[in-house]
């Protein structure tokens, strides 16, 4: 498996509040993993945990096959061979670009280090601001010199504390795919932790979607859209709905729209109604299961409406009553309170036990 870094259990707490509870995941060499979720979930709680600067109460966390972190003992995050890029950037004021890429090469040889800060230099795309200061950099690029300074020692690990919220959207979407490229690149294994879902899905192979310090579910960014372990994971990654339905049968659940057949994402737990021919359940419907149709007899309301360039997003009440989103060409532009064409187009299911 080539496992690189292990969290078996862990839990974190600040005196009496836990904030990171039972908490495990593995991280492949070469994988990039992140830790996704609201504010106030415990992820970067995690991430410092596995950096060094907090210690755990319980369980182990394993780096290359040893234990750097336990309830008795924490090596100091000096010793663990981890890079770290923070929020901030962290960069020093004093230093050039090139002063800044090469503070962690001191314990190398002066031909060594300035090779590597050439490579990182070239890798990041600043050779031809070698010279210059932060202050005198954009935001994109002091993030890029936070990045090259953390992967030039070679760490076995790299983490990102939200990298990328310093900056504006179109910038962060860019340096997203840009940092993946390079961390590709160099082979790194790192973990990125942020709250921004286009960010992880743009950057990681591998998402954990926390919760209450916990993780949902580790998995990818397609498995997690269409087949969420859980309600909080339907709920909180992309856009969708719950709308009532019916077990009819296995895979096959009637909502007012029509019959969904297909595999039935959500597995069954005790007492599960999904089991049942004629369980009630909630139906999770994403923008792009309902399409517009003007020639299809079954008609929507437009109750709100989001203009995306591209698309518009419409926010419908269907014939029952429910609420339901549909993602329709921008050049179907509807005004709000008229009734459009719809139909049912979903090759999936994500159900779940109706909630009262």
């Amino acid at each position: 498996m080539n496992t690189l870094l292990e969290l078996k259990n862990i839990r974190h707490a600040y005196g009496q509040q836990t904030v990171v509870e039972d908490l495990s995941l593995t991280l492949r060499k070469g994988t990039i993993g992140c830790l996704l979720g609201p504010s106030g979930c415990g992820k970067t709680t995690v991430l410092r945990s596995i950096a060094g600067f907090e210690p755990i109460s319980a369980g182990e966390i394993w780096l290359n096959g040893v234990v750097i972190s336990s309830p008795s003992f924490c090596l100091p995050p000096e010793q663990r061979h981890i890079g770290m890029v923070f929020q901030d950037y962290a960069l020093f004021p004093h230093l050039t670009v090139r002063g800044n890429v090469g503070f962690g090469l001191h314990r190398v040889g002066k031909a060594e280090r300035a090779q590597r800060i050439t490579d990182m230099l070239q890798t990041v795309g600043l050779t031809h601001d070698a010279e210059k200061y932060p202050h005198q950099l954009s935001g994109g690029q002091q993030q890029r010199v936070a990045l090259a300074r953390a992967l030039a020692p070679r760490p076995d690990l790299l983490l990102l504390d939200e990298p990328f919220s310093n900056l504006d959207v179109t910038l962060r979407a860019r340096l997203s795919l840009e940092v993946r490229d390079i961390l590709k690149n160099q082979n790194a294994t790192a973990i990125l932790v942020t709250h921004d879902q286009e960010e992880a899905f743009a950057i990681a192979d591998e998402i954990g979607v926390m919760h209450q310090g916990q993780i949902q579910q580790w998995d990818t960014a397609y498995n997690l859209y269409h087949k969420p372990a859980n309600r909080f994971v339907a709920d909180f990654i992309g856009e969708g709905v719950f709308v009532p339905g019916k077990i009819l049968g296995p895979n096959q659940v009637e909502i007012e729209l029509g019959v969904l057949q297909g595999e039935v994402a959500h597995r069954c737990g005790p007492e599960c109604q999904l089991c049942r021919s004629g369980g009630s359940v909630d139906v999770l419907i994403r923008p792009d299961d309902i399409v517009h149709d003007d020639a299809s007899p079954v008609r929507a309301v437009v109750m709100q409406k989001a203009f995306r360039g591209a698309d518009i997003l419409y926010t419908l009440r269907l014939p029952g009553g429910s609420t339901a989103l549909s993602l329709v060409p921008s050049h179907h532009n509807h005004p709000i309170g008229e009734k459009i064409g719809i139909r049912l187009e979903a090759d999936h299911v994500v159900a779940f036990s109706r909630q009262v």
